[in-house]
């Protein structure tokens, strides 16, 4: 029979390409996810009944255990960005983070692999950044032979980064930003599967591996290119640090106050605490060129996704084509 992983949070934008990937390897792959009824679309990854979507909670060992339950390898990419509700950053990225692990051990799972964040710090002024430290401390206590992945900001064509400016760039003259001029190294997203695959394999040493691709630019360079592609024009505008810890300690309480009918995804303070630091593989870290995997750059795959924000959309070719004809 086939092995088997189980990939928490396998139906979400990373995720769902390291399950396809698994599939493609010939492995079966159990997809961990809050939702399962939701996460149905995984299952054509592969044959039938080689993928399947199951119930799981992650804040729950007796959960955690039975999705796990005969797995040979073990992917965590569950993580969030915001806290909802009992979601909040201490009970999924580091109580769950170090509960998968424990219990990976525990039922003798010979591959581990983890997603974190490039800034993982347990010393650090931002709750999302101290507890992925504290996750991947609690991951290295528990199983020390693990693979832990540290992306930059990850883009492809389900992303939440370069879709979410493009639609602000086609209803807003004004694209306003907070650390203009803070650094990234986007990574793709399928590079990062790729990477995952290697680890749950056991084709990747255990370790840390920082994950950046070939461009570094700051944020107001990023959406300059992200313009470029869409071929719209708009002012970048860089708003100070203090602007957006107010912005986003008031979208905060409001969130609060309506016990999370409100949700706040525009910013919050921890988001702009984030922006403060630069988001590249640090100086000497082990990182694809370790993997044997060569990363995809920006203007490779951009185009591909982003057509759809252009004035002329699918259309937007064939216009710049017909602009090069001679007229009769």
């Amino acid at each position: 029979m086939s092995k088997l992983v189980t990939i928490y949070g396998g139906s979400g934008f990373v995720g769902r390409y390291i399950a396809r990937r698994m599939a493609k390897e010939g492995w079966r792959v159990r997809v961990a996810v809050r939702r399962p009824n939701e996460a149905m679309f995984v299952r054509p990854y592969g044959a039938v009944g080689q993928v399947e979507p199951v119930l799981c909670n992650i804040r729950d060992d007796a959960s955690v255990a039975l999705a796990m339950r005969g797995a040979d390898a073990v992917v965590n990419c569950v993580g969030i960005l915001n806290t909802a509700g009992k979601n909040n950053f201490d009970s999924v990225q580091s109580q769950g983070a170090a509960r998968i692990a424990r219990l990976a051990a525990a039922e003798g799972v010979a591959s581990l692999v983890h997603i974190s964040a490039i800034g993982a710090d347990k010393s650090s002024d931002s709750d999302y950044q101290r507890t992925k430290g504290e996750g991947e401390a609690a991951i290295l206590s528990a199983f020390p032979g693990a693979v832990i992945l540290r992306p930059s900001i990850i883009f492809g064509s389900e992303d939440g980064f370069f879709n979410r400016f493009a639609a602000m760039a086609r209803m807003s003259p004004i694209l306003p930003v907070f650390g203009a001029n803070t650094r990234f190294q986007p990574v793709h997203v399928d590079d990062v599967a790729q990477a995952a695959v290697l680890g749950a394999t056991g084709q990747a040493k255990p370790g840390v591996y920082e994950l950046g691709g070939p461009d570094i630019d700051t944020f107001r360079g990023l959406m300059h290119r992200m313009l470029t592609v869409i071929q719209r024009r708009r002012l970048v505008l860089g708003l100070p640090f203090f602007v957006g810890s107010i912005m986003g300690g008031v979208l905060d309480m409001v969130q609060a106050g309506t016990l999370g009918l409100f949700n706040n995804g525009l910013v919050t303070r921890d988001q702009v605490r984030n922006l403060k630091r630069d988001n590249v593989v640090a100086p000497g870290a082990a990182g694809f060129a370790a993997l044997g995997i060569t990363p995809t750059a920006l203007d490779a795959v951009l185009p591909e996704y982003l057509w759809r924000y252009r004035p002329s959309g699918q259309y937007a070719a064939i216009k710049d084509s017909a602009k090069n004809l001679r007229k009769a």
